[in-house]
């Protein structure tokens, strides 16, 4: 049976760049884990490719995966649901591959409640006054829905205390070198080597 994966949450503030970093991890083809796709059911923005940067759905389909238990993490924010299928994640895990979830703040509290053993990465503006210019750059937001981001992103940045690392997104490639770095050192945790070894030894 292969050992199980490990699980990489990246989240922070919404217009951080979470997925701008994300995209400019995997394309440095140092990566070996799977991205899991969030469902979500806000309208995709110019570019974006159902299957491929988000599940885009109904929110009667999204409301229906929740009762049927079949979502890892959800979240509502600014009027649309956010989340993580349940099965796919699972199912790589179990193959032994490495999984990268890019979700939302709150989604991430509920993966830390279910999942202890993940990796949680939380990815911050150089300021809010950055994070807001980034917001406004998007061209895709109305000024008033700018201004609901930038005050939760506050209340967000509060709830850094409770991931494992804060990586600032000051340069996109400067972000990419961080997280690869902390993804190396987890490898090399003692928690997650000791049952190799001690597989190794037998049982004394």
């Amino acid at each position: 049976m292969a050992k199980r994966g490990m699980l990489i949450v990246l989240s922070g503030p919404s217009g951080v760049g979470k997925g701008t970093v994300r995209k400019a991890l995997f394309e440095t083809g140092a990566t070996d884990f799977s991205y899991s796709i969030s469902m979500t059911t806000r309208k995709p923005r110019e570019g974006e490719v159902n299957g491929v940067d988000y599940y885009f759905v109904s929110k009667e389909e999204f409301e229906e995966n929740i009762r049927n238990g079949e979502m890892l993490e959800y979240a509502k924010y600014v009027d649309n649901y956010y989340g993580t299928p349940l099965k796919y994640v699972n199912e790589t895990l179990d193959e032994g591959k490495d999984v990268f979830l890019e979700i939302e703040v709150n989604g991430a509290m509920q993966v830390r409640a279910n999942c202890p053993d993940a990796v949680f990465v939380f990815l911050t503006p150089p300021d809010l006054m950055e994070l807001k210019h980034r917001l406004i750059g998007r061209g895709t937001d109305a000024m008033d829905v700018i201004n609901k981001r930038i005050k939760k992103a506050v209340g967000e940045i509060r709830m850094m205390r409770n991931y494992d690392y804060a990586v600032v997104n000051d340069e996109v490639n400067n972000a990419v070198d961080r997280i690869q770095m902390i993804i190396r050192s987890e490898r090399l945790r003692v928690t997650r080597v000791m049952p190799d070894y001690e597989q190794m030894i037998g049982d004394e």
